[in-house]
């Protein structure tokens, strides 16, 4: 009888190693006349430990990690494959503190199946939300994930279950289910994963968000980034086809729902929905004028669902177990999960998935075990590269959006990226407005000219000129960009900007 071995496929484990282990494992088993099945899942998120080596037991998956090319010898000489003690040795996978504290709805398979395996994710309950969802109409469906209170985890965290009642009854022959993959904030990557790692439930996902308004097309529009993702949804998508999970009768129900895999071209802005919309259709990425919204006048010109990969990913669940399962994870109008992603200056970087509610300071010591240079943690920046640095004394604010709104942060998409000690604030504030100059589509004026002078007056600050001058005129530019901008990137640059210069003064030589 063979012994399952498992290695993440992953692109962070592959980045650290994780094809070479495979191999080097693959070529001792044979050379050692053992009989392994080496299964390639996906990451667990713990990508300290990566390449993170798995073994079936007969009490559950052991594992082993940080592995390296010479451990591979030594883990045979250990009986790894029966569970042998060795130094790398972890335990119980489901035992380690990391993941044991964890509330994994939606990142309930990542890490545990082989991603393009129907099988695999058929007997992990794959599918169980849209056969649900198949014996339900449109408005019982739609009714299913506004009462679960799940709100968009892209960034603007709108309602859900309104977007989609709004494309419901809005009039068209043709709608469309858009997947925002354009995964482009800095310290985030868990779109990335569900797509490398689960890509079935995204396409689960996309399925029901079609049944629930009436549309029979989808587009995930991916970030060309993201090559292993795109391989692993296209395998996906055609299995998904061959089985009767999409096509134009799907599951022999007479509905229909095909989906396609799009490539962007490396724009920041095209992560904003508007500018996708327009990319999507051939065109070059410019934010379009609201109204319409893309509700009514979307992909086009047809009533277009757009929600981001960690949205549609968790609709399978609701479907499944209610809405009011997942209502009941998280607090106030936060509900649900968020998979939090540490970044940057920390010791144990990787994926958290847990219920809003629990505080920044938790999340940086209880999972990341505080800075990787051992020093203070000084600030940290929440929500990509247009959220908020946040300084020590609000590491006790709540993760969830309205504690986040209060003191004039966002919590985005969920990305945490770390900063020690010795960061300069100065050179983050400058950093943003520098982002948005070369970022920009060049639409409107706060933004494209806003932002270079932005880049001037802070580098004239950071060389003590005419501060008394200055730093009044970089808050009056900030409120120009915050109120003038036709979107999110020109509109949100002042919120590092200020909190950097708010938190932060002493980095831009002011005193008193």
């Amino acid at each position: 009888m063979s012994i399952t071995v498992y290695v993440p496929r992953d692109s962070s484990a592959v980045s650290l190693g994780a094809d070479r282990i495979a191999a080097a494992i693959e070529q001792e088993a044979q050379k050692r006349s053992i009989d392994i099945k080496l299964v390639r899942n996906g990451s667990r998120g713990l990508f300290w430990l990566e390449p993170l080596v798995e073994v079936e037991t007969a009490q559950g998956r052991i594992a082993y990690g940080p592995v390296q090319i010479g451990d591979v010898s030594t883990l045979f000489d250990a009986n790894f494959t029966q569970g042998g003690e060795h130094a790398l040795s972890l335990g119980l996978t489901k035992e380690i503190e990391y993941l044991k504290k964890q509330e994994r709805l939606t990142f309930a398979r990542v890490g545990i199946t082989d991603p393009v395996s129907l099988d695999d994710y058929l007997s992990h309950d794959g599918y169980r939300g849209l056969a649900n969802a198949l014996k339900l109409s449109p408005e019982e469906i739609v009714k299913q994930v506004t009462d679960s209170g799940l709100r968009g985890r892209g960034g603007a965290a709108f309602p859900t279950g309104i977007k989609w009642n709004t494309v419901l009854h809005a009039p068209g022959e043709q709608k469309y289910i858009v997947c925002n993959a354009d995964e482009g904030d800095s310290g985030t990557f868990s779109d990335r994963m569900v797509m490398e790692d689960d890509p079935f439930v995204l396409i689960e996902g996309m399925t029901i968000a079609g049944l629930a308004v009436g549309a029979t097309q989808g587009y995930i529009y991916l970030r060309v980034e993201y090559p292993h993702a795109y391989e692993a949804l296209n395998a996906a998508i055609a299995k998904a086809h061959a089985a009767g999970y999409l096509g134009d009768n799907i599951q022999g129900s007479g509905k229909a729902f095909n989906l396609e895999v799009r490539l962007g071209a490396g724009a920041y802005i095209c992560g904003e929905e508007t500018s996708l919309l327009e990319s999507l259709e051939g065109k070059r990425g410019l934010v379009r004028f609201k109204p319409p919204l893309p509700a009514i006048s979307g992909l086009f010109g047809k009533p277009t669902v757009i929600n981001n990969v960690i949205s549609l990913a968790s609709v399978p669940i609701i479907l499944d177990k209610g809405g009011e399962f997942y209502r009941n994870f998280g607090m106030g109008r936060s509900r649900g999960t968020l998979p939090l992603q540490l970044a940057g200056n920390i010791k144990h970087g990787g994926l958290v998935e847990l219920a809003f509610g629990l505080t920044l300071r938790e999340l940086l010591y209880d999972y990341g075990g505080g800075s990787a240079t051992g020093r203070p943690i000084r600030a940290v920046q929440v929500g990509g590269p247009l959220g908020a640095y946040l300084p020590e004394s609000q590491f006790d604010t709540p993760v969830d959006y309205e504690s986040f709104a209060a003191i004039w942060a966002v919590l985005g998409h969920g990305g945490i990226v770390v900063f020690d000690d010795t960061v300069d604030m100065a050179e983050m504030a400058r950093y943003s407005m520098e982002f948005c100059a070369i970022e920009s589509c060049g639409k409107c004026t706060p933004c494209r000219i806003g932002s270079t002078r932005g880049r001037e007056v802070i580098e004239d600050i950071m060389a003590g000129k005419e501060l008394a001058k200055n730093v009044p005129l970089l808050r009056d530019l900030c409120n120009t960009l915050l109120n003038g901008s036709l979107c999110a990137l020109g509109g949100m640059t002042p919120y590092p900007v200020l909190s950097a210069l708010n938190h932060f003064p002493e980095d831009f030589g002011i005193t008193g």
